[in-house]
Order: structure tokens, then sequence, then C-alpha cells
């Protein structure tokens, strides 16, 4: 199907390259005229119920502010509470005095709806500045529902644009040492970059049935640039190096060769992502259409417009020449030694490589999978963050408190005398205060839950609000609903589901890597050799995600603070990538090998002449993914910095470690048992060389 398809782009260039700035032209128009709304996130479990029913109010939640005085000033207090009420901005106003005396919190409610919530959000914050500045020897630091929400907001937005920033220098310079031309550099940037541009075009169209947030934006701008840029890399060099012996049809090659891989490479990454809808996470949507978004664009362009643009170009594509840049020979000698080393004595490296992958692997046994409260996320030189971790300090649990959601089960208001008392009842078990607040026809009580919000003592306060509070006050109330909404339940719920969902995901992952590769080679032995690799490989990004994220190690070098934990849904995201990402490396390194074994060279000179021809291209290739993920370390968000490390580490582990040391080692030890074990009569090998590379 490539080579058909790259044959008629060669037979209408103008029209394959053209189709395809059609193509980005229209994306950019939907994402920039078409009329949509932003469909809504829905949370997972208990916390998703309370947020339907909130939902379903024909008013909002009010938004609440707070204010740290420190130390307590009775006359900063009462400049404060004054000056908020004559500015209109603020209602509801309230104080507390710390446990230990040291520190008072005032808090207030923003008055107003829609687009004056923003407004008067300005105002109040204006407001507290102007009182911070007439009583310069008391700190009024604010922080709360729409501060740290715009705070976080803004952080991803930064880091989007030094992801954009830093990413393509990256990828140029690799490119450049790979090809030494300009032009032959340009070419797959070009081509990856505008794959993305279409993608955010068409997400937001996607985005009037499917949430997509802004991490999804992010993350998806990485994935597109290193597969769009891979992709390129294989069809570009395999092309070039047809070219330099003299094949005239260079181009018609690399698209039976190379283009057969992408095609499945591509194929699979989209498959493997699907995963993620087993989850039943609405969260994961977005990032499951953004992904299969960008890479099936990449793949389309590499097998149409790059294949027009190289016919185009012809010679051209050379120029721009970097001298001593680009001259390494298609044959890697490194990688030939590896392999004729570890394949003379396979069970020794093998063992070694094993060894070391477990090793490895061994503090994933402790991870714990926990979310980054905003505090922990991002770092205290953001000034809203700072004055939330003092407050957090200060008042344990304000900066996240439960949203208890209490509605009538048939309809109409909820609030009554006996549900007031029940309410009193729930409020006296509470440690800190809490706050009632009516929405519509509902009732909120925001319920502090000590901890950080996120940690233990958080989680199990959670548990006993919903298992043993709520049930014995409200609950005994005929006719109330009630649900446990907020940040910390919807982390927990998020958390919760994903680890219950994960074996599906996994299951469909390792039956469908199984099922690829068991079509592709025909072989049942191939396959099983692959998943062990790639299970070794996920594993040890596991535990290195554990060891630096969770237990601190290099923490300062990376800038950041570890909150004990590691992101909840990054493993099984960090597992479905990685498998779809590396099958090109397998696909392309083991077609190499069976080429050469099927032409009737012996298995241990085909092994070593299969990797020695194919590992350079996959290096190089691995490096511009490394080096695009790797961008996410010097990011501000701890989620992020955990993504790029685990994926930069994985995908560097996997193309070294994984396919240069352990690979010829384990195919080494099988033998011609690894090709002769045919898998089932409807799946004969085919009579001539199965080209894939």
């Amino acid at each position: 199907m490539a080579e058909r398809v790259t044959n008629w782009s060669l037979r209408h260039r103008a029209a394959a390259i053209l189709g395809w700035l059609a193509l980005v032209a229209l994306a950019w128009a939907l994402g920039t005229f078409a009329p949509g709304t932003d469909a809504r996130s829905s949370p997972a479990g208990d916390a998703g119920t309370g947020q339907a029913a909130l939902d379903r109010q024909h008013t909002r939640e009010p938004f609440w502010e707070n204010v740290l005085v420190q130390p307590p000033s009775p006359a900063a207090t009462a400049d404060l509470a004054t000056t908020l009420t004559t500015s209109g901005a603020a209602a509801d106003i309230r104080s507390q005095v710390s446990a230990d005396g040291r520190s008072e919190l005032v808090s207030f409610r923003i008055t107003g709806s829609g687009a004056e919530i923003r407004t008067h959000l300005a105002t109040a914050t204006a407001t507290v500045g102007t009182v911070a500045a007439r009583h310069p020897d008391i700190r009024l630091a604010q922080a709360g529902d729409l501060s740290v929400s715009g705070a976080v907001d803004k952080s991803i937005k930064e880091d989007i644009g030094r992801s954009e920033a830093r990413s393509l220098p990256i990828t140029v310079l690799i490119l450049l040492v790979v090809f030494g031309s300009l032009v032959a550099a340009a070419v797959p940037v070009l081509l990856a970059g505008t794959a993305v541009a279409a993608t955010f075009g068409f997400l937001s169209v996607v985005d009037n049935w499917i949430p997509v947030n802004s991490a999804t934006s992010a993350i998806t701008l990485l994935i597109g640039m290193a597969v769009g840029v891979d992709y390129s890399l294989f069809f570009l060099r395999r092309a070039r190096e047809e070219r330099a012996h003299g094949v005239d049809e260079s181009i018609r090659i690399a698209a039976r060769t190379s283009g057969h891989v992408i095609v499945v490479s591509g194929l699979t990454v989209v498959l493997c992502v699907t995963g993620l809808l087993f989850t039943g996470l609405d969260n994961l949507q977005g990032l499951t259409a953004g992904t299969i978004l960008v890479v099936g664009l990449a793949v389309l362009a590499a097998v149409t417009v790059l294949p027009a643009t190289l016919s185009l170009l012809g010679s051209r594509v050379d120029r721009g020449r970097i001298p001593w840049l680009g001259r390494r020979p298609a044959r890697s000698r490194l990688w030939a030694a590896v392999a004729g080393v570890v394949t003379r004595r396979p069970a020794l490296w093998s063992g070694l490589a094993t060894a070391l992958l477990v090793l490895l692997t061994l503090p994933a046994l402790g991870m714990r999978l926990q979310d980054p409260a905003p505090t922990e996320s991002l770092p205290r030189s953001i000034p809203v963050i700072d004055a939330a971790v003092r407050m957090q300090e200060a008042f344990p649990g304000i900066t996240m408190p439960a949203h208890v959601v209490l509605w009538n089960t048939h309809g109409g208001p909820v609030d009554t005398p006996a549900l007031r008392r029940a309410i009193e009842e729930l409020t006296a078990e509470v440690p800190r205060p809490a706050v009632v607040v009516p929405v519509d026809q509902a009732l909120v009580v925001r319920v502090p839950l000590g901890g950080t919000g996120n940690d233990e003592t958080a989680s199990r306060a959670l548990t006993t609000l919903r298992e043993t509070l709520l049930p014995r006050t409200v609950g005994r109330i005929d006719g109330v609903g009630y649900a446990v909404a907020g940040r910390t339940a919807e982390s927990h719920d998020f958390t919760e589901q994903a680890v219950a969902r994960a074996p599906y995901t996994f299951g469909f992952i390792l039956l469908l890597a199984f099922v690829l590769l068991l079509v592709v080679f025909r072989s049942v032995a191939v396959p099983l050799v692959s998943i062990l690799l790639n299970l070794l490989s996920a594993g040890a990004a596991y535990g290195v995600l554990t060891l630096v994220f969770q237990d601190g190690f290099l923490a300062p070098l990376l800038g950041f603070t570890p909150y004990g934990g590691v992101l909840g849904w990054l493993p099984m995201f960090l597992f479905v990538l990685l498998f779809g990402l590396s099958t090109d490396y397998h696909v392309f390194i083991l077609s190499r090998i069976r080429e050469r074994r099927l032409s009737g060279g012996p298995a241990r000179q085909a092994i070593v002449e299969g990797t020695a021809s194919s590992s350079g291209v996959v290096t190089s290739a691995a490096l511009i993914m490394t080096g695009v993920f790797s961008v996410f370390l010097s990011l501000a968000a701890i989620e992020y910095k955990m993504l790029g490390l685990g994926m930069a580490f994985a995908i560097l582990l996997d193309a070294t470690i994984v396919r240069g040391v352990l690979l010829p080692a384990a195919l080494a030890l099988f033998g011609d048992r690894l090709w002769r074990t045919q898998a089932v009569a409807g799946l004969k090998a085919p009579s001539r060389t199965l080209h894939l590379s």
C-alpha cells in the first residue's frame, strides 16, 4: 500500500504537495473560524457524580479566595475586609487564626457571574495589593480557587511556548549531524511542523465532543515532532542511500522498504494508544485523539508529500552541505562490533543486560501513584504557589477542600431544617471550619481534609468522610443525595479507576503487539521475544521514575521537590506510547536481520550485519526522540518532567541496551528456531524476501 501511494505521489507531484498544503490550510481554518464550544471533562467515580449534580443547577458554585496574614494584625485584617467590601468584588468575608496563633486567614467569595468573575478577581487582587502596600510590615499573600488555577494555566502556556522554542533547535541540530545538509535537515522539520499545525486545527473541532486540555497540546506537540521527524528520517535516509549506490528508483525502493515500516509503525502507535480508551476516563480521550491525529498525519505526509518533495528536489536535497557532517557509512562499525561480541557469548550478555534492566526495575515495586497538588506541581518562585504553600502549612487542607455536594433526589430545593442540623453534626466532627455554600437548589459544604490535599493524610480523611461521616449524618435523611467532589476527590477517583482498568489496557496492548508481529514475521517466537524486551524496557523506565521523582534522586539537579508519588496516569500512558514507538525500531532491525537470513547467510552473520545496517538509523531516530522529550525536563510543571524523563530514558534504553545488546543476544540464543516457528497455516512465509526496512 505504501508503495502504491508513493507511486501515485510521484506521478502527481503537484497534486500531492498542494493537497497536503490544502489539508493544513483547511485544518487551520477549521480551528480558527469554525464555531464550537469546549467539551467539559467529567471526573471519575463519586467526584463525577457530585460534579454532575452541580452541572444540573442553573448557577455555578462560587469561587473563593484566601489571603494569608502573617503575623496576625487586627488593623491589617480590618483594613482588608473594609476595602474588599467597598470594592464590590468580594462578599461573605470571614477570618480564622491558625492553631499556633502565628497566622490569620481571610477568606471571601468573588461576586458576580460569567465574565464579571474575572474582572472582579482582578479587582480583588489589586485591592489586596493596595492594602499590603499600606501595611509593609505584614505579609498579605493571596491564593484561592481562581488565582491558583490561573497560575497553573499560565504556567502550562509558558511551558508549551518553551517546549516549542527548545525542541526545534535540538531536532535541527541532530538532523544536521545525520544528513550534513541544510535542505535535507529542513525537509523532516517542515513536514513534522505542518503535521502538528494541522493536528491542532482538527483538535479545535474535536474539542466540541471530546475534552482537550492544555496538557494534551504540549504532549501532542512533542509526540508529533518526534514521530514526524523520525518517519521522514527513515524514508529520506534510505532514499539517499539508494541514490548514492546509483539506483534510479531510489524513492520507490524507499517506499517499498522504509515506507512499509512507517505504515506499520504508525498503525501500531495508533492502535496502542486506543488502549487508553479502556480506562473510561474522558481526561485521556483528548490525549488519545491528539496522538492518533498527529501520528496519522505524520504517516500520511511521509508516504505522500515527502516522496513528491524528494522527487521535485532531486539532487538539490543535498544542497547547503556542512563539512565533516552527514558522511557516516550506512553500516555502523560500532554496532557491528557490539553485535559481534554479544552473539559470540549470547547467554552471558543476555543475562547481564537482563540483570541490569531488572535492577533498574526494582524501585518500581514501591511505586505510589499520586497526582501532585498545584502547590507540589509548580515551583514556589511563582508568588501564588508560594502563598498557597504557606497557607497549607498554617491551615492544612484549606487550599484543596473537599466539596460535599447535597441535592434533592426527587427534584426541587434540598435545603431543609433537618438537613441543616445534619450538616451541623457533620461539621462538628471536622477538625477545621467548613463553609456551607448554596448553589441554586443544591448545597456545597467545603470541608478541609488536612494534609497537602493529595497525600495519605488527605486520602484517609476523604475515605472517612465518604464512608463514615456522611452516611452517619446527611445520609440518614430521605431524599438527599450526596457525593464528594473537589480536587482531592477527583485525583483520588481518577487514580483508582486508572489502576482498576489498567489490566484491560495492558492486556489489549500485549495482545495487539503479539498479533501484529505474528502477522509481520510469521513466527510465534519473534512476538514473544519482542514483548518480553518491551516489558523489560518499560519496567526499567518505571524504576527510574520511582527513584527520581518519588524518592527524590537527582531532584536538585532537575529542579523539583519530590512529593512522594508518581503521576497516576503516567505509567499506563508510558507503557502504551513506548510499546507503539518502540515497534518501529524493532520491526526495522528484525526485518534487516530476516532479510539477510533468508538470503542464505549464516544466522550469526545475519544478526551482526542486520544490526549493523539498521542500528545507525535507529540510534539517530532515538536521539531525536530523546532530545525532544528531554525538553520536558526543562519545563516548570513536575508532571512534564516526569513524562520527559520517562519517555527519554525508555527510548534511549530501548535503542541501545535493548535493541543493540539484548535483542542480538536473544536472537543468537534462539538461532534458526526463531524463524522456523511458523504460526498458523494461514500465515505462510512469503516466497520472496520480505523487505520492510
